[in-house]
């Protein structure tokens, strides 16, 4: 095994960390992974705000869902989905003119500008993941930061077209750290020839067995197996929710119409 693989491999989610600040030389690596990202038709639709400020730190660890360790991550980058750039851009270049002149309908972004700027900024949020990793920074995504939109518009300075779709606490690992690499789905379970094959009941009890056998029991939810439990601390949660609410609301700026 090559040393990238063995670098995603060993990675696992890390929420505390050693008490030193990144180092500039370290950043600069990890910007630069994520500057190389694959993105689409090289428009690097995507931003990244450094997050350094100790009371900024303090709000998103409440806004996102009420976690205090990422106040206390040396360093937070928050991706950005972001067409404002390029929309900016037109505007200073008189593209919505060029339009009326050669026929070809203006719009402003939609659905299809938001969805392909996720990929961008996903993608390089992962480069970042894998390179911090080489170098013995470890991260933990928090996509709570897609809740509270208009709080994190306000706290983060948030153009219409940009929004926050994930964010990274990055720090070094602790001395003491033991990582416990957490097993994951067999691929028979998610990994299709050609065309997309939909489980059975018998396949879907094997694929969860392992979960299924990890949940405590009795719980404070009353779930009775594993399908209740994540339903109660995931996808019905208020969290969750809120998520919904959020990304709704954003979702008023990307309908292709002026604001």
């Amino acid at each position: 095994m090559n040393e990238v693989l063995k670098t995603i491999q060993g990675r696992t989610s890390l929420r505390r960390y050693k008490d030193v600040p990144i180092k500039e030389e370290d950043l600069e690596l990890l910007l630069y992974a994520a500057q190389r990202a694959p993105t689409a038709g090289n428009l690097m639709l995507y931003s990244i705000l450094l997050i350094r400020d100790q009371h900024t730190k303090e709000v998103l660890s409440k806004t996102c869902d009420h976690q205090p360790f990422i106040a206390k991550a040396p360093l937070v980058m928050v991706f950005l989905a972001d067409v404002q750039r390029w929309y900016d851009y037109y505007r200073i270049s008189n593209v919505e003119e060029y339009c009326r002149r050669t026929g070809m309908e203006y719009r402003e972004p939609n659905l299809s500008d938001l969805f392909i700027s996720v990929s961008d900024a996903l993608i390089a949020a992962q480069n970042v993941v894998i390179a911090a990793e080489s170098l013995g920074i470890g991260s933990c995504y928090i996509g709570d930061v897609m809740e509270n939109y208009e709080t994190h518009r306000e706290l983060l300075g948030l153009p219409e077209y940009a929004f926050p779709i994930a964010m990274l606490c990055l720090g070094y690992y602790p001395d003491d750290h033991k990582p416990i690499v957490r097993p994951r789905f067999d691929q028979q379970y998610f990994v299709f020839e050609e065309k997309y094959h939909r489980l059975n009941a018998e396949e879907l009890t094997a694929m969860f067995a392992e979960l299924e056998a990890s949940i405590p029991r009795p719980n404070k939810y009353a779930a009775e197996n594993a399908a209740q439990y994540t339903f109660a601390r995931k996808t019905g949660a208020a969290f969750s929710q809120e998520m919904d609410r959020s990304i709704r609301k954003a979702l008023e700026n990307w309908q292709g119409e002026p604001l």
